[in-house]
């Protein structure tokens, strides 16, 4: 298992991290498998979506922030209870397949990490594991 750095500068942030990703299937040497991407935080998540524009990034940033207020009627005390159900919707994990050394995203998927309670230094989790022969 590899663990990547994620540095965010904002409370809601997508963050492509498709570079680094592929950066570590390539270090892996595994030609065909499976790439594992967990996010061991409670206040963050992975996704993938578009990375051709990064309007389609600020855009999900700016729903998911009117979807899920600051502010609301919020039982937990630390002031970031939207932060927790944006990642739970969102979701801590991601599965991509890997062919021929790289990972097999559509012509404009990329990788993001989702930063909810920023800004923070994070990690993200990332695992290679060849097919069975």
């Amino acid at each position: 298992m590899q663990t990547l750095k994620v540095k965010t500068d904002r409370r809601t942030q997508l963050v492509d991290v498709t570079p680094q990703v592929q950066k570590a299937v390539a270090a892996s040497g595994v030609e065909s498998g499976i790439c594992y991407l967990y996010v061991p935080h409670t206040t963050a998540a992975i996704t993938i979506n578009e990375c051709a524009d990064p309007d389609v990034a600020r855009d999900v940033e700016g729903a998911l922030d009117r979807l899920i207020p600051k502010t609301g009627p919020y039982r937990h005390s630390e002031g970031n209870s939207d932060s927790h159900v944006k990642a739970v919707l969102v979701g801590a994990s991601q599965i991509i397949f890997v062919q021929g050394g790289k990972l097999v995203l559509g012509r404009w998927q990329g990788i993001f990490f989702c930063e909810f309670d920023g800004p923070r230094d994070r990690r993200l989790d990332v695992r290679i594991v060849p097919d069975q022969a």
